[in-house]
């Protein structure tokens, strides 16, 4: 089942083409990389020449921006009841994967069904879109793990900006695996753990990630946290070649047995396109949920 990010009001997908899009993050137009759009452009209009910033891939690994006009340092972008800060940063992101809102919206869903008082753990957690989000639901507790510390403080800001700052969240800086382990010898339990693993990692102390490698032996150590009532499960991957069909494999095979009560989704993240009414997608999920 393939999920669309199509609430937005402060971004938008503007174009797309060459292995480019062209995006608004509120009134800031930006051109950006991106290696699924292997389609030409249909119209390199007057739009796309008006960006006010350009990422430039270099040949060697890595890039820059190129900076087309003058830009704040940062600024901000609202989702419903949500702001976060958007950021240009040196390797092509902006601190926000737009196409997460659909996650979101599941989440605050979910949480808002139940009159449970909800942990959630949150793994991979970057700036914190989802933790938000969760908080905003009115999750009981929120714990945000991440092994960068930059990033750690960018979802702090979001924390603010968002106004959650009277909402329990923990921000902790470790190693994913080393946390889990951690959290089963305190015998504490989550109802829903959010997880989104990269291709490749290090942990805060050069511990070594590889996805194909450790996701299940994570989930596996995931399980053991899980409540024995929990109310999701969400795994999301921007690995190329990872497809949802392996993912929904692997939580049917690592889930259902345990958790009968539920059932399993996967497919593709998709963003709209606004000038040629289509869909770009933008990496893959897979949920337990119960039924």
């Amino acid at each position: 089942m393939n999920q669309v990010a199509n609430n937005w009001l402060d971004y938008e997908c503007i174009d797309t083409g060459n292995k480019e899009k062209l995006e608004r993050w509120g009134n800031i137009v930006l051109r950006r990389p991106d290696p699924q759009v292997l389609w030409p452009i249909a119209d390199e209009d007057e739009a796309w020449k008006k960006a006010h910033a350009r990422y430039h891939r270099s040949k060697s690994g890595g890039g820059h921006w190129e900076f087309l006009k003058k830009l704040p340092e940062h600024w901000t972008v609202s989702y419903q009841d949500l702001c976060f800060k958007v950021a240009p940063t040196g390797f092509k992101h902006t601190g926000l994967f737009p196409e997460q809102a659909a996650n979101w919206d599941f989440m605050m869903k979910q949480i808002k069904s139940t009159d449970k008082e909800i942990r959630v753990l949150n793994l991979f957690a970057y700036s914190g879109g989802a933790t938000m989000a969760c908080a905003k639901a009115g999750a009981a507790e929120v714990v945000h793990v991440d092994a960068s510390k930059g990033m750690v403080a960018w979802a702090k800001e979001n924390m603010q900006l968002s106004k959650l700052t009277d909402r329990k969240i923990r921000f902790i800086v470790d190693d994913v695996l080393k946390f889990v382990a951690r959290e089963k010898r305190r015998g504490r339990t989550y109802h829903a753990i959010i997880m989104d693993p990269p291709s490749y990692g290090r942990g805060p102390n050069g511990e070594m990630w590889k996805i194909e490698e450790q996701l299940i032996p994570l989930i596996q150590a995931c399980l053991d946290i899980l409540d024995d009532d929990p109310l999701f499960f969400l795994v999301n991957s921007y690995t190329t070649g990872f497809s949802s069909t392996v993912l929904y494999n692997i939580l049917n095979h690592l889930l259902l047995n345990k958790y009968p009560n539920g059932t399993i989704e996967a497919g593709e993240m998709n963003l709209p396109i606004t000038k040629t009414k289509t869909l770009l997608p933008c990496g893959i999920y897979g949920r337990w949920v119960k039924k």
